[in-house]
C-alpha cells in the first residue's frame, strides 16, 4: 500500500463468503461519497487498487459502505493461500518472483497474499507462474472478476 496521508476505512458486505461476513479497505476520500482504494482486497471481488468506488454511511460512527465502482483503475487482482507446508524460504522465492514478473503484495496473515498488476502489465505470465505453483502444491491461487453481477460477493452458498 502506498503511504497516503487522510486515508479512511470503507467496507464491503459479503454475506456469501465462507470465512467473512466483510472486509474494511483503506481508502483516499475524494468527496461527494467517492474514495479511491489504497488497498487490494483478501476477499472481495470485483475491486482493485485505486478504483475508484460509491460508499456511503448509514451513520457518521460506521464506515462507509461500498455500493459500485465508479471508475476502473485498470489494475487486477490475484490472491494466493500458501499451503502449510511450503517453507519460508520457498514463500519468499515465490514472493520475489511474482515482484520480477511486475506484480506488487500485500500479506493478511503470511499465508494469504492479495497480489496487485498495474494497468500497464500483461499478468497472463504471472497467472501462468501461480497456476505451475498449484500444480505443484505449493499454493493455491484465484482471479478476483466478479461472481455474481452486481455484487463483490463471491457465489452464494447451495441452500
Amino acid at each position: 500500500m502506498d503511504e497516503v496521508p487522510d486515508l479512511v476505512k470503507v467496507f464491503v458486505d459479503l454475506p456469501n463468503h465462507w470465512n467473512t461476513n466483510g472486509e474494511s479497505m483503506w481508502a483516499k476520500p475524494l468527496g461527494d461519497d467517492l474514495y479511491e482504494l489504497h488497498n487490494s482486497p483478501f476477499t472481495a471481488y470485483d475491486l482493485n487498487y485505486l478504483d475508484i468506488v460509491v460508499a456511503l454511511s448509514a451513520e457518521p460512527h460506521l464506515e462507509p459502505q461500498v455500493i459500485r465502482v465508479e471508475r476502473r483503475s485498470g489494475h487486477q487482482t490475484l490472491r494466493l493461500i500458501f499451503m502449510a507446508e511450503t517453507a519460508r524460504l520457498e514463500r519468499d522465492n515465490i514472493l520475489a518472483k511474482i515482484n520480477e514478473l511486475g506484480a506488487t503484495y500485500e500479506n493478511a496473515n503470511s499465508t494469504l497474499y492479495s497480489i496487485d498488476i498495474s494497468r500497464t502489465e500483461d499478468y497472463q505470465p504471472l497467472c501462468d507462474q501461480l497456476w505451475n505453483w498449484e500444480q505443484s502444491g505449493t499454493l493455491e491461487y484465484e482471479t478476483c472478476e466478479a461472481r455474481v453481477p452486481g455484487s463483490f460477493d463471491g457465489t452464494p452458498k447451495d441452500s
